[in-house]
């Protein structure tokens, strides 16, 4: 218990420590061999190396759906991955749910890796051990691709998703056949569900495959208080646990500079297994070490060592006994219809100020049909935080468009925002949630047309702190930017230099994008202009 308590003041810490923490992406490329449905061009892999890494341990590897970039840009989480020294690549539009090598989707995946390892100059990220990560219609191919890769791939993390061989995947068609002759023995798999979104039919698949498989390594945590859309910080920081856990146990004690990880197998007798989450359980088998389980076995997850299962214990323990509470969102003074039959049950019209970007939403508490206000909550006020989309949070109440990497050409996603209410509960109710999405319309295509003018940027020193932006719009409109690629942010009309990891190769190259929504209408939405240059040392 006092490990959890110093885990608990250690994610505090590291939450204070996150506001000066940028979410940029240093380098990207585009994926040959794919052309994507949402944009009819080639996908865009992002990569991420923490500032002060001189190897890379392992890489994450995640593509556009929803809570993959959540976690991926998430303050505590970059933060855990700059200490054990494990890169981000984030891949936008996404492709293959099923991780299907007849597509060519390992010849896709390997020369990327290759592209990312020479531009960046990470040489070893061409072999480096891959973590598979995929939420909701992704959560099917991290099994999947572990099965097709099991040398070079240090752990598996399915998010609020699928099972490892399940027939009930997310994205709703079949799964693949592994053959006689594949499986994950050995490889550490973390499997998260939600709490309200339940569905035992997903649970069990997992259970039944680590009886099926008692070499696998399949460990569950119930993301208690929580549903299928969003990723709690306290989530980020099991998963940043787990993957140090993994690279613990894992990886050799010594390896030559330039060769690739020879990855150690994981035996699961070495392990701890605890009980599966049950809801309204009052009496559970006390987690053990594998041999000494008392429990049914046949309802047991495994985990690392003690300190994995006793924090998930925990996790199931803060939530229990307690008293539930409901959320819903206000726009305009009237609160918003709930639709139980909607996958994201809350949206809305956009109406924005006279800007046509900052709009306005009040989390309230509600009953629990969703109906009226409650006097029946937590002492704390709920939060409104982002999912994904192009959004960002001025103020508790009031958000604003701003476009970022995922570019401006997503048919399906450009225009969708997706936000999340929040409250962690306290002593005597549980933790909640609830989801909110609506479309802003993409593009304004009524009104006077507009063009932006946005000068060429010159290349720069290393060690440059800032340099100004001067992108203009032929309407007078102020213009609005985002870093594509490069250690850099912008801040108003300035773009600042981040720290350069110490083996990037140089020239570094920035591209920023100048862009304008424009007025409905009145104003036409604007072509965005890309700019690039290079950092030289």
């Amino acid at each position: 218990m006092m490990k959890y308590r110093f885990y608990l003041v250690l994610i505090f810490a590291i939450l204070s420590f996150s506001k000066l923490t940028a979410a940029e992406w240093q380098w990207s490329v585009q994926i040959p061999g794919i052309i994507s449905k949402e944009t009819n061009d080639h996908p865009q892999a992002f990569l991420w190396i923490p500032s002060d890494c001189n190897r890379v341990k392992a890489v994450i590897v995640g593509t556009h759906n929803m809570t993959e970039e959540t976690l991926f840009e998430n303050p505590l989480f970059r933060k855990e991955m700059a200490e054990a020294g494990i890169g981000l690549v984030w891949i936008t539009p996404g492709w293959d749910q099923q991780w299907d090598v007849k597509s060519g989707s390992q010849e896709v995946f390997d020369k990327m890796l290759e592209d990312l390892a020479s531009v960046s100059g990470y040489s070893e990220l061409k072999d480096a051990p891959v973590i598979p990560f995929g939420h909701s219609a992704m959560a099917t191919f991290p099994w999947n691709f572990a099965a097709w890769n099991p040398e070079r791939t240090l752990a598996v993390i399915s998010f609020h998703g699928d099972a490892p061989r399940t027939n009930l995947t997310g994205y709703g068609r079949e799964n693949l056949e592994w053959g006689r002759n594949r499986n994950i023995d050995g490889i550490p798999g973390l499997m998260i569900e939600g709490e309200y979104e339940w569905w035992e039919a997903r649970v069990n698949p997992a259970l039944a495959f680590r009886m099926m498989y008692p070499e696998s390594c399949i460990s569950f945590l119930c993301d208690a208080g929580r549903g299928h859309f969003d990723i709690a910080d306290r989530t980020a920081a099991y998963i940043a646990l787990f993957l140090k856990k993994a690279l613990k146990y894992r990886l050799p004690e010594t390896t030559e500079k330039d060769d690739p990880m020879q990855l150690k197998k994981v035996n699961p007798q070495e392990g701890w297994l605890a009980e599966r989450w049950h809801p309204n359980q009052k009496k559970r088998a006390k987690a053990a070490p594998y041999t000494q389980y008392k429990g049914d076995p046949h309802d047991a997850f495994w985990y690392f060592d003690r300190e994995m299962a006793e924090i998930t214990e925990e996790r199931y323990r803060q939530e229990r006994g307690k008293k539930p509470q409901y959320l819903g969102f206000m726009q305009s003074g009237q609160l918003l219809s709930y639709n139980p039959q909607s996958h994201v049950r809350i949206s809305a019209r956009f109406l924005p100020e006279e800007d046509g970007l900052t709009f306005h939403l009040k989390a309230v508490y509600t009953d629990s049909l969703h109906t009226a206000l409650s006097d029946e909550h937590a002492s704390t006020p709920p939060e409104i935080t982002r999912i994904c989309g192009p959004v960002q949070k001025v103020n508790d109440t009031t958000f604003t468009v701003r476009f970022y990497r995922m570019g401006m050409y997503n048919t399906r996603r450009t225009g969708d925002i997706c936000l999340l209410a929040s409250n962690d509960g306290d002593k005597s109710y549980k933790s909640t949630v609830q989801e909110f999405s609506f479309r802003i319309p993409y593009r304004n295509t009524e009104g006077k047309r507009q063009h932006i003018l946005f000068p060429g940027i010159d290349d720069v020193k290393e060690g440059t702190e800032s340099i100004p932006l001067h992108a203009t719009s032929d309407c007078g409109l102020p213009v609005y930017y985002y870093v594509k690629e490069g250690s850099a942010e912008i801040a108003d009309d300035k773009l600042i230099f981040t720290s350069i990891p110490p083996r990037s190769k140089f020239p570094l190259k920035v591209t920023v994008v100048a862009w304008q929504y424009g007025h409905a209408g009145k104003i036409q939405t604007a072509e965005p202009v890309e700019r690039s240059f290079f950092i030289y040392r």
